[in-house]
């Protein structure tokens, strides 16, 4: 039997016992937070933040959870191999090339859109974005990311693309993972970078890996992919090439103005991420707008819907 397992962030679990709601199981394994089997795939999840992952169609599975699978069931250093050998595949001097990046905000976060942006910097340009302060966006807080992204975006070719709540929530509501909008986006963002800079073409295309490279072209086989040749898959990409660190950047940037947006249209402030203070900042929402308009603000199917409305019933319904 074929096994994978994943890491994952304890929100992300939760979001996840979610979708697969339809296919629970009564028992949990100690130490499990859910059990669930699909007909081709059995899903447990643990409170370490493992899931695993058996049966015929485990890969295809926890593609749709948007990570590169860290570790085969018992692995040792070899699925660490595997990683590095992946690594491997990339040029040696990808980070002095001119290269599209892309990548992705929001797909963690209960408020707000998805955004992404695919960013050209070609090889003079390097220097420059280094003195911007262009790096890891992680390493960056809100106010350093809005000041580099209003520097770097008449400076390089980029395209971005918002996927709004309502459509999200229309789109996983038929059916479609996560993982197969993020693709899609990706590919249209990176093809309108390819037309603003035409003739010229890239040394390469390096997207921030969210699934592995079949998967992300499994997702795209009704599409037209407007690039295969010299495109290149990497976790943890804003360290190999600013591109998708500058990405990253005008990705994040734009997010926040969606967010503010959308904290100014509820009248109170709203938390990013999808703890604690989301349900309640939820349930204050349902309070003071109606249920019937969280699909504007929110991904519906996380698992801090339920919540806030257990918030809701709790704490105002009284």
């Amino acid at each position: 039997m074929s096994n994978i397992v994943l890491v994952k962030a304890i929100d992300e679990i939760a979001e996840m016992k979610i979708y697969y709601r339809a296919y629970l199981s009564d028992k949990t394994p100690q130490g499990g937070v859910f059990a669930a089997k699909t007909p081709s795939c059995a899903i447990t999840a643990y409170k370490s933040g493992k899931v695993l992952f058996q049966g015929s169609g485990c890969t295809e599975e926890a593609a749709k959870w948007g990570h590169y699978p860290l570790e085969p069931l018992g692995a040792s250093s070899t699925s660490v191999k595997k990683e590095k050998v992946k690594r491997d595949h990339l040029p040696e001097n990808i980070s002095s090339l001119s290269v599209i990046g892309s990548d992705e905000v929001g797909t963690g976060d209960y408020f707000g859109p998805i955004t992404v942006v695919a960013a050209y910097v070609k090889k003079e340009q390097i220097p420059l974005l280094k003195e911007l302060g262009v790096k890891d966006s992680k390493d960056l807080n809100d106010e350093k990311i809005v000041n580099i992204a209003k520097q770097i975006k008449d400076i390089i070719p980029y395209s971005l693309l918002t996927l709004h709540n309502e459509k999200y929530n229309k789109l996983q509501k038929s059916g479609m993972s996560q993982g197969k909008m993020k693709a899609l986006l990706h590919n249209k963002a990176i093809g309108h970078v390819l037309t603003k800079i035409a003739p010229e073409q890239p040394d390469g295309i390096l997207i921030d890996q969210f699934a592995k490279e079949e998967i992300y072209y499994q997702h795209l086989k009704k599409e037209s992919v407007v690039h295969r040749q010299n495109v290149f898959f990497s976790t943890k990409a804003e360290g190999i090439h600013l591109a998708v660190a500058a990405a990253s950047i005008l990705a994040r940037y734009a997010f926040i103005q969606h967010f503010e947006k959308l904290t100014k249209e509820a009248g109170f402030k709203l938390t990013k991420g999808a703890g604690a203070k989301v349900d309640e900042a939820a349930a204050r929402l349902i309070h003071e707008k109606g249920l019937d308009i969280l699909p504007a603000y929110v991904k519906l199917h996380f698992a801090n819907t339920d919540k806030a409305k257990r918030i809701f019933t709790a704490k105002y319904k009284k």
